[in-house]
């Protein structure tokens, strides 16, 4: 009896919270998990034929110099499409089509799906590997992104905040070139110089100039966020919140590391 009560009630809150249409969700997060997969096996392919540092890596180097890429891949993905929907679009502007946080489109669920599908095998890569494709803190960074970002394609609540906090994905690219360069032996070249700085600007802008406008944004459409579900609601502020410590931490980690190459050069 007690069983039933409770299919009951998860029956309802699936009913009332998550959107009616499962196709779009489905299809994007398979969509997501097929593509990392695809980019995984073409740059194992590629990488083997035109780099020849890459034979001469150790197994778990190859892994990483191959998972990189998929993170690469979705980074330039999901930052383009965030970009459009936040800035660009009508979809989060200020028109009287109801509350900012309830706004969604196909295409805002559809790139959302494909970040869940990305970071279900990325963080299944990092378990299966741990700790050779990163520490703890990626797993909670991840974590944390995935149920965020889930939330946000199965309710169609928060969308805006979410793509807000997935445009800091643009400084993927750099931090794994870095990497990059630096398994390829060009630690002492320009390159690896000029992506330090990049890295630098890139993560101010994107990882703590935009939090502190998504704080902002949050201020401003508060009485909004209310209306939001429980479970939303906690996601909208605590969420952006530790990223942004995490964020600071790893900012701290940049300025040190970009001193430590400027005072080496002079």
């Amino acid at each position: 009896m007690a069983t039933k009560s409770y299919q009951n009630q998860a029956e309802l809150l699936l009913k009332e919270y998550l959107l009616d249409d499962s196709f779009i969700p489905c299809t994007s997060i398979i969509f997501g998990i097929f593509a990392s997969k695809m980019v995984y096996d073409l740059t194992k392919l590629f990488s083997a034929g035109y780099f020849k540092s890459y034979s001469n890596l150790t197994k778990f180097q190859r892994i990483e110099w191959n998972n990189r890429s998929i993170s690469t891949f979705h980074a330039i993905f999901i930052t383009a499409i965030s970009l459009y929907l936040v800035f660009s679009s009508n979809l989060f502007s200020d028109h009287p089509a109801g509350p900012v946080t309830f706004r969604s489109s196909s295409l805002s669920t559809f790139a959302l799906g494909a970040s869940v599908g990305y970071f279900i095998a990325d963080i299944g890569m990092i378990i299966w590997f741990y700790p050779s494709l990163g520490g703890v803190e990626y797993v909670i960074h991840h974590l944390l992104s995935m149920i965020t970002v889930a939330y946000a394609m199965l309710t169609g609540e928060g969308q805006l905040y979410t793509f807000m906090v997935l445009i800091s994905e643009t400084t993927t690219p750099a931090i794994n070139l870095r990497w990059y360069l630096d398994t390829a032996g060009m630690k002492k070249s320009r390159a690896y110089l000029i992506n330090g700085i990049v890295i630098f600007f890139a993560w101010l802008v994107a990882r703590i100039l935009l939090f502190i406008y998504l704080f902002y944004q949050i201020y401003l459409y508060y009485d909004q966020l209310k209306q939001m579900n429980v479970f939303g609601f906690v996601l909208a502020l605590t969420v952006p919140v530790v990223l942004s410590i995490m964020n600071l931490m790893w900012f701290w980690k940049i300025i040190r590391g970009l001193k430590k190459t400027l005072a080496k050069r002079h």
